[in-house]
């Protein structure tokens, strides 16, 4: 996808490929879903970059707010072809939304999300010396979202109701998936964060599992230290495509950011419906608007 006419909002710079930043950073904190893949494919070119950068002596931690354990998103790599030496390893939201659950052994809680989806809790209830008791909204002391139960059709304007139901009690709201849509192949689906959103707009608790939060990325961390000793934050780099959750929350931490533009804000970016070039005022407007910027700006994640 060409790009022209980049702005450069200040400290933000363009780049055609990771080769342009690589030898500034010893680790790469990577977003999955909208960079490495669409829910549908791989993009080569982006697992070729990951790869090219562990080959130089780099370390990869893929960090996403994917609702599910590690392993299951392993395999869905594995599914679409990801190679497995273009990652150390891969931190979910999954993972510390089964920390949570485990903090509240023996308190009910209700389910939100599609009712085939339960790695998360039977994951949580491995290291539990009692069973997860699974109860209705109005009798929850708190809930899990892991997302909406027919993602492909369903808003958050359907499910009013049930949080009201959760919010007359008081219950806390544990967003497995602080994503607020997600492509899925050429469309954008909600996620658990639009009913986060929803939830705490009613003056509900919410505690958020993923990325923009610190938790994640602590995590993240460890997984890259135990590789390659003590890390120094300047020398990791952030990439994601989502400016309030990958960018933000990187550089919440001090890492520098890469912002890919092809991903979730792509309609709102690029010409031709998100199929054209780089609408730079649309750009510059964009990262105004939200009052920060990314250190590196590119199309698509490549070498």
């Amino acid at each position: 996808m060409p790009l022209t006419n980049m702005p450069q909002p200040s400290p933000s710079r363009f780049v055609r490929g990771l080769r342009d930043l690589a030898g500034g950073y010893d680790v790469i904190l990577c977003d999955v879903w909208g960079v490495v893949h669409n829910g549908v494919m791989q993009y080569e070119q982006a697992t070729d970059a990951l790869r090219r950068f562990r080959e130089a002596g780099g370390s990869v931690v893929l960090i996403t707010n994917a609702p599910r354990p590690r392993a299951r998103v392993a395999d869905f790599l594995d599914h679409l072809k990801v190679p497995r030496d273009a990652y150390d390893g891969i931190v979910t939201s999954g993972d510390v939304t089964i920390s949570l659950i485990r903090e509240r052994e023996g308190q009910p809680l209700a389910y939100i999300g599609p009712q085939e989806d339960t790695a998360l809790f039977c994951e949580a209830e491995s290291a539990m010396d009692q069973k997860l008791r699974f109860v209705d909204l109005g009798e929850a002391a708190y809930a899990v979202c892991i997302g909406l139960e027919r993602a492909e059709s369903e808003t958050p304007a359907d499910y009013e109701a049930r949080l009201r139901l959760l919010r007359e009690h008081q219950a806390e709201f544990i967003c497995a998936n602080p994503d607020i849509v997600v492509e899925m192949g050429d469309r954008l689906v909600y996620c658990a964060g639009a009913l986060a959103e929803s939830y705490e707009a009613m003056g509900g608790r919410v505690i958020q599992a993923g990325k923009p939060h610190a938790e994640i990325y602590a995590r993240a961390l460890a997984l890259a230290s135990a590789k390659r000793g003590a890390i120094d934050r300047k020398r990791v780099l952030a990439i994601g495509d989502s400016a309030h959750t990958d960018i933000k929350g990187g550089q919440a931490q001090g890492f520098a950011t890469l912002f890919v533009t092809s991903g979730i804000h792509r309609a709102e970016l690029h010409a031709e419906g998100g199929n054209g070039r780089l609408n730079a005022a649309a750009f510059h407007q964009f990262f105004d608007t939200l009052g920060f910027a990314p250190t590196a700006v590119a199309a698509e994640l490549l070498w």
